[in-house]
């Protein structure tokens, strides 16, 4: 009888010491990236030169959907790992910016490589809508079509009717908002769709870019500047891609390891979800030569405030 009562105790501990751990994992994970992310956007702010351009404004709006995406999929999953239990018409909202950012990032990684083939092959002659006075045009346009495909997918599926949507309160994952094997086909799809184009567009910009270094005689540098930006453009959708491998690293690791499914997905979500995320947009930042230097001389103007105890 005592071995019956210990057995729930202990799994309840386990479960609180495995929930603090992932807690500990997340949260300081989440405020560095953040406060990374604050910097730059800072500094565009700062400087004027960098409003002025395309490719910045474009790198800014990367910089914000994946702050979205990353603070809504974090809280998703603090308020799944915390059982926290919400009413659908507060959990909805943030699937849908979880959903919306998600797709998004494919579609400004395509724009991002778009620019730079306009920018070299028609250099005195780029197209109104890629001046930096125009660009906003297109970016609303990447947030248009990014937010339909949630709406889509919201709509095409059967919600549970014994789920008042103001005030039966639920867990906030996909099993809840998303019960429809409908729905999840229809995400998947869409997603893959995405990832798919961008890839084709990525490749595209990539070879034209080539064939142009053998027409150009004088600006080379900033060709091959280009078709760094541009190789680095895919290796930010192979991070994002990454999203798309847990069911092959779960199948993977259940073979080796005997972890619990919340571990499992726990796992799953920080090394192929919220990592990539994390270091998408920190590597094309600091491998930029100006947003470094600014960013060098905000951390030095930061050091030397810090005044040392006397």
């Amino acid at each position: 009888m005592q071995n019956m009562t210990e057995l729930p105790t202990n799994a309840t501990s386990h479960r609180s010491l495995s929930v603090i751990i992932k807690v500990c994992v997340v949260v300081p994970f989440c405020c560095v990236f953040l406060c990374c992310i604050a910097v730059m956007l800072h500094i565009f702010a700062s400087h004027r030169q960098f409003m002025d351009t395309s490719r910045y404004i474009l790198f800014a709006t990367m910089l914000v959907n994946d702050t979205l995406q990353v603070m809504t999929s974090v809280l998703l999953s603090l308020f799944v790992m915390g059982r926290v239990n919400f009413a659908l018409v507060f959990c909805v909202p943030l699937f849908f910016i979880s959903y919306a950012t998600f797709q998004n990032t494919p579609l400004i990684l395509a724009t991002m490589s778009l620019e730079r083939y306009i920018s070299i092959v028609y250099p005195l002659r780029r197209p109104a809508s890629w001046r930096s006075d125009r660009i906003w045009i297109i970016i609303l346009s990447l947030w248009f079509i990014s937010c339909i495909f949630p709406v889509i997918d919201f709509s095409i599926g059967k919600h549970d009717p014994s789920v008042d949507v103001l005030s039966t309160p639920v867990i906030c994952n996909t099993i809840v908002v998303n019960p429809s094997p409908i729905q999840t086909l229809f995400k998947a799809a869409v997603s893959l769709l995405f990832f798919a184009v961008v890839a084709v567009i990525i490749l595209f910009t990539y070879m034209r870019i080539l064939l142009e270094t053998r027409k150009l005689r004088q600006d080379r540098v900033s060709v091959s500047k280009a078709m760094h930006t541009v190789l680095l453009h895919g290796f930010q959708l192979l991070l994002c891609m990454l999203a798309f491998t847990h069911p092959i690293t779960e199948n993977l690791i259940v073979l080796h390891v005997n972890w619990p499914p919340e571990d499992l997905a726990f796992f799953n979500y920080f090394c192929f979800v919220l990592v990539p995320r994390f270091l998408s947009p920190l590597i094309y930042g600091f491998r930029d030569q100006s947003i470094r230097g600014y960013i060098r001389k905000t951390f030095v103007c930061c050091s030397k405030k810090v005044k040392p105890w006397s």
